[in-house]
């Protein structure tokens, strides 16, 4: 009889009582049948216990004072008794062969750290929007990618918690993870530390359903600028490259000569870039200067060896005229680079200029 590893969804839920049911029906609703899922609930102040109650011993319940979702997660892992987790957002859902793809990918390559696949948005009522995460024109990284964290670890493409299979054997070196800083986005932490510890794999397929509402953590309903979360994305940003660092030097992966400062990202910087000229009294970092983030901004883009020229001569372009730009292009500017439909021409040319670039294996 061939063996069937043992895979724990850990669905973690704080308040979402009206998205909770169809979570907990899509992880006992798997066709693979050796999963166990173990349901964690934050402290919720609505009817979330009572949704719970209903699925009886067919779950494994946690319930646990409110202390964000990292404090979530690491109760679920210690909970949990599978060779392979998937953390699942209690208002997204699990297509019924997700666990099935999951376990075959890590039969087939055990040194993995862990599996991501495509997910599709839905909206708060679970009808599908035709958008996809993540976006067609990122690529889908698969293979050895410790260059890419220890690189520009927030330019690479990589998927929200509901978008993730972790080994254990991983999950063990690096959890139980800060619960401080990571009462939300804890997925930063998982995504980007995981990859040191080796390969990952991603599935083409949609693995699961995204679904956007007006209170998801990080996500925009709309295409516009949010200050509130492009300082929320810094913070994050500044503190998981923090662990990066200290990660790599564990693992001795860098010279010694190489720190923290240097895992810097496009992405990251223009960030910065976009706080520091649109809301400059809410800046959350000391020091900084547009010319400053601009020349850091124009090394990393230099350095950027998974995109075309164009692309890196675009990003080139965008720091400089950021830099000079005043308030009112600034923030036409900010909206050309934070949101791809508005840069659909460029995208296509860039797609074009993609198949000269290696994918790393």
């Amino acid at each position: 009889m061939k063996y069937a590893p043992l895979i724990s969804i850990i669905i973690t839920s704080h308040n979402y009582q009206r998205f909770l049911a169809d979570a907990i029906e899509s992880a006992l609703g798997q066709i693979y049948i050796s999963t166990e899922v173990i349901v964690v609930d934050d402290g919720s102040t609505d009817e979330s216990r009572t949704v719970i109650e209903r699925y009886g011993n067919r779950v494994d319940a946690v319930y646990k004072p409110n202390g964000g979702q990292a404090s979530a997660f690491n109760t679920g892992f210690a909970r949990s008794r599978g060779e392979v987790v998937i953390f699942l957002d209690a208002d997204d859902v699990l297509l019924p062969t997700t666990a099935a793809r999951v376990v075959n990918a890590f039969s087939v390559n055990p040194a993995l750290s862990k599996v991501m696949y495509r997910m599709e948005v839905i909206d708060e009522g679970g009808r599908r929007t035709g958008a996809y995460k993540p976006a067609s024109h990122l690529p889908l990284l698969s293979g050895d990618l410790r260059q890419y964290v220890l690189s520009f670890a927030d330019d690479m493409t990589w998927m929200a918690t509901s978008g993730n299979a972790f080994s254990t054997k991983t999950l063990r070196l690096i959890l139980p993870m800060p619960e401080h800083e990571y009462r939300t986005c804890a997925d930063w932490y998982l995504s980007l530390i995981s990859p040191l510890y080796g390969q990952v794999e991603f599935l083409s397929d949609v693995g699961a359903y995204y679904r956007v509402h007006g209170r998801n953590n990080y996500e925009q309903m709309l295409p516009t600028i949010d200050m509130r979360r492009i300082k929320q994305t810094i913070c994050y940003s500044e503190t998981t490259r923090r662990y990066i660092g200290q990660t790599a030097d564990r693992l001795n992966l860098r010279e010694a000569k190489s720190r923290g400062k240097e895992i810097q990202s496009v992405s990251s910087l223009a960030n910065r870039l976009i706080a520091l000229k649109l809301a400059s009294s809410q800046y959350p970092i000391r020091g900084d200067t547009a010319w400053h983030l601009t020349r850091s901004g124009i090394r990393v883009a230099l350095r950027r060896f998974d995109v075309s020229w164009l692309m890196r001569l675009a990003f080139i372009a965008w720091f400089l005229c950021m830099m000079l730009a005043p308030k009112f292009m600034a923030r036409r500017l900010a909206e050309w680079f934070l949101f791809p439909e508005k840069r659909r021409v460029f995208n296509k040319y860039a797609r074009l200029l993609r198949h000269s670039n290696k994918p790393v294996r």
